[in-house]
């Protein structure tokens, strides 16, 4: 499982024990099983008015994506790059090809693939940066149906608030205290529970896969990198240091505790990251 997420999941589950079990006289109030339905089936409910069935089911999955401690093999990647560069630079496109298939990244895979066949780099660097952008654009929806459960939840809150406003009316009228403020607990419910899956469930999960996508498009413009250095036939001990700047630029813009002052590693991490063409060498 995903550190991080384990460490929320235990984080949350804590601090509602604490509110429930030491701030409530009688932590049986805080379960209302019908207010739970109503902000669940209702949420679901306008996820599929709002999204092909095909989508909607996808939450599963990403869900268990979000559960799972993925890794990004960055340097396996480029040490399988470097190799294949060597093999490239000697002019044996069957040692090549007897490589390929040992090579785990898709998107890589297909890189050097297009290389082998002689496409022209220019024609080569648009199929994979428009592959970056579909992975973009298909992650980028992904998350966003999470935000957009996000945003129902709350309102389906204040409807079983509603609800239960209108079944209070009724027992007004007795004007026992005892039973009206039960009635209105339960009332309330709704809305906590609307707010807690919003702001404890779905928003976290999309904010995750939002990261989740960053690294992943890091990734994949290192790649990039390496395979126009690979068209050009660039020294495998250059390709090997650029795409290891490459990385370390990235994540020094990430974080910026390791920066030296002035700006100027952000600098040379912009260019890189923007397309620019490896030195010459």
């Amino acid at each position: 499982m995903n550190p991080s997420t384990l460490i929320g999941m235990v984080a949350s589950v804590a601090l509602l024990a604490v509110l429930i079990f030491f701030a409530a006289d009688d932590p049986w109030l805080f379960v209302d099983l019908p207010g739970l339905g109503i902000v669940l089936v209702g949420t679901m409910a306008a996820t599929f008015l709002s999204y092909p069935m095909k989508e909607v089911l996808r939450v599963f999955g990403l869900m268990r994506i979000v559960m799972r401690n993925e890794r990004l093999y960055t340097q396996r990647d480029i040490e399988e790059l470097v190799d294949i560069s060597r093999l490239w630079m000697r002019d044996d496109p069957v040692a090549v090809e007897r490589a390929l298939p040992r090579v785990k990244n898709p998107f890589l895979r297909t890189g050097v693939q297009l290389v082998i066949d002689r496409i022209p780099e220019e024609d080569i660097l648009d199929l994979l940066q428009w592959r970056i952008s579909r992975m973009k654009a298909k992650e980028a929806a992904e998350a966003q149906l999470f935000r957009v459960m996000a945003s129902y939840a709350p309102a389906f809150g204040m409807i079983g608030t509603l609800v239960g406003l209108i079944n209070l009316m009724d027992v007004v009228a007795s004007g026992d205290l005892v039973v009206i403020g039960r009635q209105l607990a339960v009332a309330l419910m709704t809305t906590f529970y609307g707010i807690l899956l919003a702001n404890l469930v779905f928003k976290p999960i999309a904010v995750k896969l939002e990261r989740r996508t960053e690294q992943r498009i890091v990734l994949m413009n290192m790649v990039l990198q390496g395979i126009s250095m690979m068209c050009a036939k660039r020294s495998p001990s250059l390709m090997r240091e650029t795409l290891h700047s490459f990385v370390a630029h990235v994540e020094d813009e990430i974080d910026d505790r390791g920066a030296a002052p002035g700006g100027g590693h952000g600098a040379r991490s912009g260019a890189s990251a923007g397309g620019a063409r490896p030195p010459q060498g």
